[in-house]
Parts: C-alpha cells; structure tokens; sequence
C-alpha cells in the first residue's frame, strides 16, 4: 500500500552576531608604521641581546655596567610618559653590524624637547647635524610608549614626517629607567650599530 513520505526539513542556517572585537592601543600605531618599523619594534628584545653581547665582546662590560640601568634590558618601569619640557640627552650607540668601527659609542649631550601635538607627545632634538623629531603613541605593554619619527639633517629648518621618506624613518620604544630619568630605544637603527639609545633627563632651570 502506497503512501505519502513527507519530506525531511531543510536545514535552517541561523546567523549568530559575533562581539566586535574592541580596538587595542597597539592598533593606532600599527595602522601608521611601516611593516619593516613594526617588525624593527617585535625584535627590540633581539636588539638588546645582539648588542650587549657584541659591545661586551669587545671589552667595553666596564662601560655598559657604569651606565646603570639605563642600558639595562629589563630596567623599564610603569609611567613611560614623560613631562613636556626642556630636556638633556645624550646617545649611547651599541654593537656593530659592518665588523668595522666602534662596538660602543658615547656622544656629547645635546638639547631636546617633549611636548604636546593633536594630543600625542612628541620628542624634538634641537641642534645638531642629525636630528630626530617623532610622536610618541601608547601601546599594549604598559611599560612603554611607541616612538614613530624621522631625521633631519644639515640645515633643514624642518624635519619630514614619519613615512615620507623610509631612509629617514626612525622607530623605537620608550621607557621610563628611573625617576626623572628615560631613555628612547631605537632597535635595528639604519646606521651601522645594532641599537641606539638616547637618554632624556630634565633640565633643572625649565623654560616658563
């Protein structure tokens, strides 16, 4: 005896709403750097490591210890940001990546100036024959804000905006080493050294 079969039901395909996933603070200053410069910033650990060991390997250990913490890796303290104002800086250049020349060189201080642009920081070396000039983004990792810049040379009155022309893009961290003390960290510079890191400290007499 015949019959009817009543068909199975299709399948119904029900959409489920996924959370949007919340922007991070990394997002802001990855969306304006270069992949090379967020890939620079990744290795900054490798950095301190290919350094140290080659300045250390070329009897300069009594050197990088008599800088304290400031050439300390692991020396990075909570409250990177700095206070707009005059500061000293100096750079310490590590490791060498032509085998030729120095594996350790320390520079006269110069002048720099933190202050407030469209709501980021910025650093401004003011004399010199090379001067970086960048903003300062936060990041994830509370220890430490994000440098982003580039170099200006000779007797240009103006320095270039970071991403205008690569040879002259600069990307690092900052970090706060001690009171009233920080340093900028610029791994895998375009130099010959294998870091560069500029101390900042205030200047006592402040400009009102």
């Amino acid at each position: 005896m015949g019959g009817c079969v009543k068909p199975a039901p299709r399948p119904v395909a029900v959409a489920v709403p996924v959370a949007a996933v919340p922007p991070t603070k990394a997002d802001a200053w990855e969306r304006v750097a270069s992949a090379a410069d967020i890939d620079r910033i990744r290795r900054t650990g490798q950095a301190w490591t290919a350094a140290l060991t080659d300045a250390k390997a070329h009897g300069f250990r009594g050197a990088i210890a008599s800088e304290g913490d400031l050439l300390k890796p692991t020396a990075a303290l909570a409250r990177p940001a700095p206070t707009p104002g005059s500061y000293n800086c100096r750079l310490v250049k590590l490791g060498n990546t032509t085998r030729k020349g120095p594996y350790y060189e320390k520079f006269k201080p110069f002048f720099c100036y933190v202050e407030v642009e469209n709501n980021l920081l910025t650093i401004v070396k003011q004399t010199g024959s090379e001067r970086p000039a960048g903003r300062l983004w936060e990041d994830d990792n509370p220890y430490r804000l994000i440098y982003l810049g580039s170099l200006a040379l000779g007797d240009e009155q103006a320095s270039r905006a970071y991403g205008e022309n690569a040879k002259r893009d600069m990307a690092g961290v900052l970090e706060r080493v001690g009171p009233f003390q920080w340093r900028l960290v610029i791994p895998w510079p375009r130099g010959s050294s294998k870091l560069d890191v500029f101390e900042l400290t205030p200047v006592g007499d402040q400009p009102k």
